[in-house]
């Protein structure tokens, strides 16, 4: 039964809403009687959520690297709803193979969907939370931006590109009201790995003794996965309830695992080499340098 304060409540905007996280979180919010643009490139994927939440669900064809489809996306939940409190950009995949493997056309396709797909959805949704003064924009990146991972380098620059606009429109909008936050989820247990990564077709057999067979790592690894996506979403809500969200939501122990041990590093190979970082200065300068 749909919340009696539902007039009040939040129109959410979530891209990939048909399986993953997208889901899970497209399906709390119902469940507490929130609105949710429920977009996928086949509609008919979450039918099932808006038929259950008539009303409070819109089910909208969105495929991201097609601008046609994102603006009539956007068009459609302003005419249903009026307005984009929180918009979640969460359709995304993965490419796995090494850098010489992936041939071109597949980074290009990639950068589509995870950047520039996010770029396109952002430039088409702003104007309307500028002219509301207020939003919350959820990006989904990952860990792996914390981590040099074999074989996911495309995967993990496409959301470091990501993370770099972040940053910057955090700043831009915030005269606005509007509020942006980085997700980096670890793994949870979705279907993420065996429908949303793409393996190259191209092996090299040189690389084979340090990355091992690919498809039989990826082989049942959902299943195995400590992530639990309800609880994700639970998690993003209440940054987005929150009057003070965090610039970045880690959300699982093996992210903050991660990128606790990244920090370190980082922080270990600075200290490493801050004289020479800092005597590259020119000589008269140096009196001053950090010591």
């Amino acid at each position: 039964m749909v919340d009696s304060s539902v007039s009040q409540a939040r129109v959410w905007f979530i891209t990939g809403s048909s399986r993953g996280l997208g889901r899970a979180l497209a399906e709390t919010l119902l469940e507490r009687g929130e609105r949710v643009v429920l977009t996928a490139r086949n509609p008919q994927q979450v039918e099932d959520l808006a038929a259950k939440y008539p009303g409070c669900a819109l089910a909208v064809r969105l495929d991201v690297t097609k601008p046609e489809e994102v603006r009539e996306a956007v068009k459609q939940a302003i005419a249903n709803f009026g307005r984009i409190d929180v918009l979640v950009n969460n359709a995304g995949y993965s490419t796995v193979g090494t850098i010489e493997e992936v041939s071109d056309e597949a980074v290009r396709h990639l950068f589509e969907t995870n950047f520039f797909g996010v770029l396109e959805t952002l430039r088409t949704v702003l104007p309307h939370m500028r002219q509301q003064r207020s939003g919350h924009i959820l990006n989904i990146s990952s860990m792996l931006c914390f981590a040099a991972s074999a074989t996911n380098g495309f995967y993990s620059s496409s959301k470091l590109a990501l993370e770099g606009i972040s940053g910057a429109l955090a700043n831009e909008v915030a005269p606005f009201g509007i509020k942006v936050t980085i997700v980096e989820p670890g793994a949870f247990r979705t279907d993420f790995i065996t429908r949303s990564i793409v393996v190259t077709d191209t092996h090299i057999e040189d690389y084979k003794a340090s990355i091992g067979d690919i498809r039989q790592q990826l082989q049942n690894a959902d299943r195995d996965k400590l992530g639990d996506p309800k609880k994700a979403a639970l998690a993003m809500i209440q940054a987005v309830d929150s009057d003070e969200p965090p610039m970045r939501l880690v959300l699982g122990v093996d992210a903050v695992d991660l990128i606790d041990g990244a920090l370190e590093f980082i922080k270990a190979e600075l200290d490493a080499w801050k004289e020479v970082a800092v005597n590259t200065a020119f000589e008269e300068a140096l009196t001053s340098s950090v010591k």
